[in-house]
């Protein structure tokens, strides 16, 4: 499946997206983790559907997403780079840091 963009910028592969924020696992966490989630998707509004239905399915009640922006190489350290390749994939990359 190739990603078209939805704009006039010409992409020479898929669009790998990473959302950046904080979920909470508890009603009234005022702690959370910090997030990362990497997924291929076709534009922003399904990313971000992806990624809050990934964390709802990994025990995650609530979410702020902060940033999301797409990827324009592959990363060289861990684990954003197998968190990058697993995207490529399919699948849906949730790095949680703390």
């Amino acid at each position: 499946m190739t990603a078209i963009p939805d704009n006039d910028n010409k992409l020479d592969g898929p669009m790998i997206f990473i959302i950046i924020g904080k979920a909470y696992e508890q009603n009234g966490d005022k702690e959370g983790v910090d997030i990362h989630v990497m997924l291929r998707a076709p534009d922003d509004d399904s990313a971000v559907r992806e990624a809050l239905n990934a964390l709802a399915e990994e025990g995650f009640l609530e979410a702020d997403l902060d940033q999301i922006g797409t990827l324009e190489g592959e990363p060289d350290e861990e684990p954003h780079a197998s968190a990058y390749q697993g995207a490529l994939n399919g699948e849906v990359a949730i790095i949680k840091f703390g």
